[in-house]
């Protein structure tokens, strides 16, 4: 393949992924968006092993195979509970095939065999190594995070000034690999000091602020492919990497507005709101009011205005079927029906938008917590399934809590607020919540999509 031919597949790979891009931004071009984004990703791989002499094709159909296998395994076996934490290792590992790619161009052997290194290809291997291995060791504890194999942010004191000495040491280090790129020990100190770097980056945020930290870190993960695409002279790695990195960039920086978050402290890892761990005890003895299906289906029964909000536990349950069903069997009654959903209700933005439309749940019943929260005091009952912080009114009220000024739903304000959940242990935060105790709140202990099936079924035999 000449020169010219392989620029214009690689440019009609470029746009397709725009395409892909501008598809996502909503739910009814989302599949079409995903497709094209595919198809755009196969042109350039095809291209990139047509366009290349002498490549080893056994391994390359064997890495294809295998690696097939492993996306098919889980597409088909990862449930939508655990899709953050699947996204996390994705970051994870594209920054980690960035650092293995700097590794390979800047061996001895491949440099004899081409030692025009250029001094922008050393500095762009310097930057991806830093930026793919910080991705890679950030996006393995965001994994621990979520899995809740690390359920505490770690912060000691002096915290900033070993940050600040880490990322010293390592610039240091990325100017001597970028003036000895052959030098194994140069890569090596940088890849070490930039592992390091990145859990120290990761460590210190908190559960609930996770899905802010994934945006950013699937930000780095393009800039890493970014910088592998100057060492190999490949415009599409440049182009695909660079629209990762700003469109994850700005995904970060919207998350940050929605949960009133510091984009700095996200970028240079500083923790946010870790103070004001209050006692459930304080909060919950004698105020906890217990409810039943047969109960809150009387409820439901004399409501004009209802107003329904997922989270974490309608996700874990799989409950968005049994929550279609009640809908259906509220609107048969002439009850208004309304979806309030939280920018990071579940793990990732998107999360409950997906499961409901999985549904086929009328996407304009779906109300963002803008639109959503003046409407909580018209709703004769606010039913909560499972969702926790995004409702907790300590992020209004206690200015050292660790959900602070994030906003939330305002389901407090309801009538009344009907929460199914299994029991009243926290959120990611770590912390008690006040609504689970406040006067207009009634708790139904049930498995999500259990205790909608009871509500269903109690309706039903009063109708």
């Amino acid at each position: 393949m000449t020169p010219s031919l392989a620029n214009a597949c690689y440019l009609i790979a470029t746009v397709l992924f725009i395409l892909g891009l501008k598809g996502l931004t909503h739910p009814r071009t989302a599949v079409r968006g995903n497709l094209l984004s595919a198809l755009g990703m196969l042109v350039a791989v095809a291209t990139a092993l047509v366009s290349e002499a002498g490549l080893h094709w056994g391994t390359i159909l064997a890495g294809v195979l295998i690696g097939s296998l492993i996306g098919v395994w889980l597409s088909l076996s990862i449930k939508m509970t655990a899709m953050p934490q699947l996204v996390a290792l994705f970051n994870g590992f594209g920054g980690g095939a960035s650092l293995l790619v700097v590794a390979v161009s800047l061996h001895p052997s491949s440099l004899s065999a081409s030692p025009s290194l250029s001094l922008h290809g050393s500095v762009a291997a310097a930057a991806a190594a830093i930026v793919g291995t910080v991705t890679l060791t950030g996006s393995l504890v965001a994994f621990a995070k979520l899995q809740r194999l690390l359920r505490r942010p770690l912060v000691f004191k002096g915290q900033r000034a070993v940050n600040a000495a880490c990322a010293t040491l390592l610039l240091a280090a990325a100017v001597v690999l970028a003036h000895t790129p052959s030098s194994p020990m140069a890569l090596w100190t940088v890849a070490g000091l930039a592992a390091l770097l990145g859990l120290l980056l990761v460590m210190p945020i908190g559960g609930a602020d996770m899905p802010v930290v994934i945006a950013a870190l699937n930000s780095y993960s393009g800039l890493a492919a970014c910088g592998t695409g100057f060492i190999l002279n490949n415009t599409v790695l440049i182009v695909s990497g660079s629209l990762v990195g700003a469109s994850g960039m700005i995904l970060t920086r919207i998350m940050c507005r929605a949960m009133n978050r510091s984009f700095r402290k996200v970028i240079f890892g500083l923790p946010m709101g870790l103070g004001g761990r209050t006692d459930a005890g304080d909060i919950y003895e004698g105020k906890i009011k217990s409810t039943s299906a047969e109960e809150i289906a009387m409820l439901l029964e004399s409501a004009r205005q209802v107003v329904i909000v997922p989270g974490y536990g309608m996700a874990v349950s799989q409950a968005q079927h049994a929550v279609r069903d009640l809908s259906n069997l509220l609107e048969a009654r002439d009850v208004s029906v309304t979806f309030a959903i939280h920018p990071v209700a579940g793990r990732m933005p998107g999360h409950m938008n997906v499961l409901l439309a999985e549904a086929d749940i009328p996407y304009d019943q779906l109300k963002e917590l803008e639109v959503a929260n003046p409407g909580f005091n018209q709703a004769d009952v606010a039913m909560v399934i499972g969702a926790n912080d995004v409702v907790n009114p300590q992020a209004r009220s206690a200015s050292d809590s660790p959900i602070a000024g994030m906003p939330i739903l305002d389901v407090d304000k309801s009538k009344t607020v009907v929460v199914i959940k299994r029991s009243l242990s926290p959120g990611f935060a770590g912390i008690p919540n006040p609504l689970f105790a406040a006067e207009n709140t009634l708790m139904f202990f049930e498995d999500g999509k259990k205790g909608i099936q009871a509500i269903n079924a109690a309706l039903k035999d009063g109708h």
